[in-house]
């Protein structure tokens, strides 16, 4: 079993290298948000796939990691903090705001959840769009430029560099500052699952009356799901305003949530291997289809569907056919799997 571990990370350390190679530098790049999705998947997981809390609004935890690390270095207020206090910084905000989502929400289930969640997730982008005036905090729909790449001491991952006579392109440097971030993710959460508050979840999830009667604080522990959920999803935004030295709202948007809730739910809820079959492949699938414009050229002489809606179809098809075939998703954990066969 732990070769088997080995072996999966050295293939993540050769990825980069093997996908330039065949493919191209910027599959590269599309590894590295494949990498970012991967984390808020994992994020979400806690949420969602641990505690059994429907939250659409996930995304607003993303946003509020990112301006967050756009807000403390940028010239938007002439601020340059390092990184290694603006990420941890970021993530501790967002959960903040995870608590804050929770608290008036724990009587909730269900659709009511999910409304309410998905609210959220808007009003954070409506806010980000405004806070521009009287006083200017977000720039508002321009978004904010010039944000300090990501850097430690003297070393910027955003940059080239060579040793020796090997090469390393910005986007690998990204790749691996990624990967070590998403590897203390799954620990990160394999540990939460093992542990008793995992269990608290897990019951909570299969019957919140009962868990109490066993006294389980049920609040208490859903309060601490939407936190570290949300810290996952502030810390994901700090690197992606790092990476990209750029936000604006337009990145922040209802459909990212469903992208993420649909990744967490292809792949299997509450299941750590299924939530990163369905992110990756949710990821980078969207890429693949952009070469239907050739293919539907070639045969039809014209562009009869835009990739765009093209990648919608086949997400809605590809739910659809989930729920009727295969609810508990491609890779299910075996409780999650008995809970739902079992009714």
């Amino acid at each position: 079993m732990r070769n088997k571990y080995y072996l999966l990370l050295l293939l993540a350390l050769m990825l980069p290298w093997l996908t330039e190679v065949l493919v191209g530098q910027s599959w590269v790049r599309i590894l590295d948000f494949a990498l970012l999705y991967l984390m808020l998947s994992l994020g979400l997981n806690v949420v969602v796939g641990y505690a059994g809390l429907l939250d659409l609004g996930y995304i607003a935890f993303f946003a509020v990691g990112a301006y967050c690390y756009a807000l403390l270095s940028s010239p938007q207020f002439g601020l340059h903090w390092p990184l290694l206090v603006v990420l941890p910084l970021g993530a501790l905000s967002a959960g903040v705001f995870g608590v804050l989502l929770g608290a008036p929400t724990l009587r909730l289930k269900g659709d009511y959840l999910a409304i309410v969640t998905l609210g959220f997730g808007e009003i954070i982008r409506i806010f980000l769009n405004n806070l521009s005036a009287p006083v200017n905090i977000t720039n508002g729909p321009q978004g904010i430029s010039d944000i300090d790449p990501l850097q430690v001491g003297s070393f910027v991952f955003n940059h080239d560099f060579s040793v020796m006579s090997l090469h390393f392109p910005a986007v690998i440097n990204i790749y691996y500052l990624f990967l070590l971030a998403v590897m203390i993710a799954i620990v990160f959460s394999y540990r939460l699952e093992k542990s008793r508050i995992g269990r608290a979840w897990m019951a909570i999830r299969e019957d919140e009356l009962a868990a109490s009667c066993v006294g389980i604080h049920t609040k208490r522990y859903k309060l601490l799901a939407f936190g570290l959920g949300a810290t996952v999803g502030g810390l994901s935004g700090g690197l992606f305003a790092g990476f990209q030295e750029f936000v604006s709202p337009e990145s922040f948007t209802l459909m990212e949530s469903v992208m993420i809730l649909c990744m967490v739910v292809l792949g299997g809820m509450g299941h750590i291997p299924g939530v990163i079959v369905g992110s990756l492949l949710l990821s980078v699938l969207p890429e693949l289809l952009r070469a239907s414009v050739g293919w539907q050229r070639s045969l039809l002489g014209a562009v009869w569907v835009d990739p765009a809606n093209l990648r919608l179809i086949m997400f809605a098809l590809a739910l659809v056919v989930m729920m009727l075939i295969r609810p508990e998703g491609l890779i299910p954990s075996r409780l999650r799997a008995k809970e739902l066969h079992h009714e």
